[in-house]
């Protein structure tokens, strides 16, 4: 059996984010009463998010999380798994995590903001040091 404890315990941490994301949709979901999707107007979209609803920041926040938390885990597995130095996975965890921590925070907050575009670029960040660390190992 193969046990990979940096990749398996960043996705316990991040596991525990994504059910607190998913409350907060759930919860501005009632506090709205919209049960199926934003309800915006499109205010982010045109660079108003302070007059975004609080469905839909909590929808995104989830979303966002949704769309790469799964890609930066299964590289973090695959090079844990082909023997990726510990340092670098424990590198990669903490930037992750910490990401994942700012980016919803920043999200109901105003632009310019450094939560938000922080989170976003260090998630991005550790995609790439992943899948060059993967290609390198791979080939």
């Amino acid at each position: 059996m193969t046990i990979m404890p940096v990749t398996l315990a960043t996705a316990g941490i991040l596991g525990l984010l994504y059910v607190y994301l998913s409350v907060r949709v759930t919860m501005a979901r009632a506090g709205s009463k919209i049960s199926l999707g934003e309800g915006s107007q499109g205010a982010v979209a045109l660079g108003k998010e302070a007059e975004a609803s609080k469905l839909q920041i909590a929808c995104r926040s989830h979303a966002n999380f949704a769309e790469y938390v799964p890609l930066a885990l299964l590289l973090m597995g695959g090079i844990e798994m082909a023997g990726a130095s510990h340092w670098f996975l424990m590198l990669l965890a903490l930037l992750l995590i910490a990401a994942r921590v700012a980016h919803p925070l920043g999200m109901s907050r105003p632009a310019p903001n450094p939560f938000r575009a922080g989170g976003a670029a260090v998630t991005w960040a550790v995609i790439v040091l992943a899948s060059l660390d993967a290609i390198r190992i791979g080939l």
